[in-house]
């Protein structure tokens, strides 16, 4: 199913993100289908939920009431696990979309993918890497655009990482050698490899990759800003995308790419 059309259902806890996340946070999740169902869950007989309230008029956001019975026990976390399973039954929904930093949902996104569907994390980058491997991707919400009105507090926490420059991303063995080794893995025979297809391999392996960590709003343009690597773009004629195509440079051949593509991509 095209990601587009997919069904998500998305499950916030709110006791555990910040409420300025909730644009950028909805902004993200139209990139990987449509949500059919929006609940932020928490106590929302206290104050300390009072920033989300508003955005639970604008984003149409329906708000599941959790008391917390015993104090230092996470009613909240209980109650979405219990809901996020009932979705699954009902078989309509293609994709769940969990918002929180806590490390107990981590069973549910393997569980949920055990049953064939796809898991969309998002939490701040102090998440504990158990659950972010446990989705198909996870998203920095300090990546996400988020509120900066005057009524929003402040919170340094979501300021996006600086953009790394060409001499910072060589440094980086590790990023330059998962771009080289999924390069390489999906190539044809001139060595040329579609963004997307490197896209996918990348995330495969590392569920919270994402250009953004870095500074750049594009696969490509992190790419590009390596200087390792050429990039080639391609249009394959009757109306459809341009498709862009990337090459190690220590692999660089004489031959000029192929006028053709082999398959187009659906994106970079």
């Amino acid at each position: 199913m095209s990601e587009n059309l997919a069904k998500l259902a998305v499950l916030i806890d709110a006791d555990n993100a910040q409420p300025a996340i909730a644009d950028g946070l909805l902004a993200e999740v139209a990139k990987y289908g449509t949500a059919y169902v929006k609940r932020a869950y928490g106590d929302w007989t206290g104050t300390s939920l009072r920033g989300w309230k508003d955005q639970l008029l604008s984003q149409s956001i329906q708000p599941v009431q959790q008391f917390a019975y015993t104090s230092g026990k996470n009613a909240t976390d209980a109650a979405m696990i219990i809901d996020a399973m009932d979705l699954l039954y009902s078989e309509r929904f293609d994709g769940f979309c969990i918002v929180s930093s806590d490390s107990d949902f981590t069973r549910l996104a393997t569980r949920l993918r055990e049953s064939g569907v796809t898991v969309y994390g998002f939490g701040e980058r102090k998440t504990p890497k158990p659950f972010v491997v446990a989705c198909d991707k996870f998203i920095y919400t300090e990546n996400l655009t988020y509120t900066t009105s005057p009524t929003a507090p402040a919170d340094t926490t979501l300021a996006p990482p600086p953009r790394a420059t060409a001499t910072q991303l060589k440094q980086d063995a590790a990023l330059i050698n998962q771009l080289r080794n999924a390069i390489e893995a999906a190539s044809d025979d001139d060595g040329w490899a579609t963004l997307a297809a490197i896209g996918h391999i990348i995330t495969k392996q590392r569920p919270d990759f994402d250009a953004r960590n870095y500074g750049y709003a594009k696969l490509s343009d992190l790419i590009t800003a390596t200087t390792l690597f050429d990039l080639d773009r391609r249009s394959p004629g009757d109306g459809k995308p341009t498709v862009i195509y990337a090459l190690d440079k220590r692999h660089r051949t004489e031959k000029k790419p192929k006028a053709g593509p082999p398959e187009p991509a659906h994106g970079d």
